[in-house]
């Protein structure tokens, strides 16, 4: 199986794959940036399918987990929502829950044998993530999952904007680790 990872600009709603990610808030309820625009696109059935969804410890989707849902309306057949962790300098395992919140949307999208999936950039809007770290998290965990040869085989990461795919390029060009 030949596996991809690639690049693109556009509005993660219209992207015609298997799964897009929304980066969420903790209540799957909706917000504001990718999770607002997911939440509209997808139509009032993605909240309604959120609401079904468990809390634990108050969190439908604790950070660097991941939950999955039907698309509804959008294009791509599921939405997998995860939650990025906030920025807080660095010293309070940011990193480490940003890389978590990789592996458990991918986790989630081969047991639902997803072959194509998009990401946003994670946590890097109001959450306050640095764009050049999060993009190298998002990068060496992207590779290393392909690297395994796991599904999904093809790994889009979607940005909306040029500042944060100009991130995307520098940390796609450099050589893996």
């Amino acid at each position: 199986m030949t596996s991809s990872l690639r690049l693109i600009e556009a509005d993660i709603t219209t992207l015609a794959v298997d799964a897009i990610v929304n980066a969420a808030n903790d209540s799957l309820l909706g917000g504001g940036g990718v999770d607002g625009a997911i939440h509209r696109a997808a139509g009032p059935e993605l909240l309604e399918a959120c609401r079904t969804i468990p809390r634990r410890g108050g969190a439908r989707c604790p950070t660097g987990e991941a939950r999955i849902t039907p698309g509804f309306r959008l294009p791509a057949r599921w939405v997998i929502h995860t939650v990025g962790p906030v920025w807080r300098g660095g010293t309070h395992g940011e990193a480490d829950l940003l890389a978590a919140c990789y592996r458990a949307t991918l986790a989630l999208a081969q047991q639902h044998g997803v072959a194509t999936i998009a990401f946003p950039a994670i946590s890097c809007g109001v959450y306050g993530y640095p764009i050049d770290a999060a993009t190298a998290i998002a990068v060496r965990e992207a590779r290393e999952w392909l690297a395994h040869g796991r599904g999904p085989r093809e790994l889009v990461f979607c940005t909306f904007g040029a500042a944060i795919a100009d991130a995307y390029r520098r940390e796609l060009a450099r050589a893996p680790a």
